[in-house]
């Protein structure tokens, strides 16, 4: 079992800390606050697997956005992942405007909910955001690529019929506050739905290409059907 206590540092007389020390039975492990040297080195290693370049006062600039939060700043650079396959070059401009976690709920989030099914959530989101049209492409890539996670681990929870088992084998590793919203996702949606889903998104892609004028009412009434939409397994 799993015990997570926030606290601040235990000195040599706390007896929470002595009794981790003395038990031969449990352990502790320290988890320390994120700070913005250990944020930016996180920064430089993913952005630098992914072959994507950004100078050093860029990477400073997205991890003074992300308020210190490690989930934060892997969901903006998941967005600069997806802006930067349709640019050759992300310029502070293109980073100001799209790592916009001080006005707006991140994008991530507005999709872990409408896959939910968690409608009031998700309309809470639209309303309380200034997305843009351009938004409205990175809203539906991270929609894809969230989807297409879900669609691995749904065929999984369909083998192996065990829902703890999936989230825990998971490749990569989910982060443990995402485990239960991810609970409910896989409880939502079935390997079948998860796909028509998909070829649903990779249409309307192609829709707000063709209308970019609409795109904010074309992408909002589909998150609002989707977060309706019955697709229990």
């Amino acid at each position: 079992m799993t015990i997570i206590i926030e606290s601040e540092n235990l000195d040599k007389k706390s007896k929470l800390r002595s009794y981790f020390e003395k038990s031969k039975r449990d352990i502790a492990m320290a988890f320390y606050p994120d700070n913005e040297q250990t944020l930016a080195r996180i920064a430089y290693n993913i952005l630098n697997t992914k072959k994507i370049s950004i100078s050093p006062s860029n990477i400073n600039l997205i991890v003074n956005k992300c308020g210190g939060d490690r989930k934060n700043l892997i969901n903006e650079l998941e967005k600069i992942e997806f802006y930067s396959k349709s640019v050759k070059k992300i310029t502070q401009e293109n980073i100001a405007k799209l790592t916009n976690l001080s006005e707006n709920h991140n994008i991530a989030e507005l999709i872990d909910n409408c896959l939910a099914k968690n409608k009031s959530k998700t309309i809470y989101i639209l309303n309380e955001n200034n997305y843009t049209n351009e938004d409205c492409i990175l809203i539906l890539r991270t929609f894809l690529s969230k989807s297409k996670k879900i669609l691995k681990l749904s065929n999984e929870y369909k083998f192996n019929k065990d829902i703890n088992l999936t989230i825990s084998s998971a490749k990569p590793p989910i982060f443990w506050k995402d485990k239960e919203i991810i609970k409910k996702q896989l409880m939502n949606w079935s390997p079948s739905n998860i796909k028509e889903l998909i070829y649903k998104l990779n249409n309307i892609e192609l829709n707000l290409k063709k209308n970019i004028n609409n795109s904010l009412n074309l992408v909002s009434d589909f998150l609002l059907e989707q977060a309706s939409l019955r697709t229990n397994n």
